[in-house]
């Protein structure tokens, strides 16, 4: 039991460090390939992606949405307003000033 013992404590920092690395190799890979900048291929599909988009705000397509499409855009509008608000007080480094 004793030698069990002894032989977990000294494997226990090794793999420690080992999942601490594979942790950072894994995050590093993630950003590799989603900072990549687009192919030649990607950029027909990319400008088809952005008219769609644009051609989606048209006036009055709203009344299209179901309630929890609506939701789910409402929400989402409201946070990146609030995200703007929160780099506007951080960049002004106080919160007099902001018309919250």
């Amino acid at each position: 039991m004793a030698q069990l013992v002894q032989n977990l404590a000294e494997k226990v920092p090794v793999l420690v460090n080992a999942a601490v690395t594979q942790n950072r190799l894994a995050a590093f890979w993630h950003a590799k390939v989603e900072l990549i900048p687009p192919t030649p291929a990607e950029i027909p599909a990319a400008i088809r992606g952005l008219k769609e988009r644009v051609s989606s705000a048209q006036p009055g397509s709203f009344t299209q949405l179901t309630v929890k499409q609506a939701l789910l855009k409402g929400l989402g509008a409201t946070e990146v307003w609030m995200w703007f608000y929160i780099g506007e007080i951080t960049g002004k480094r106080r919160i007099i000033g902001c018309n919250v």
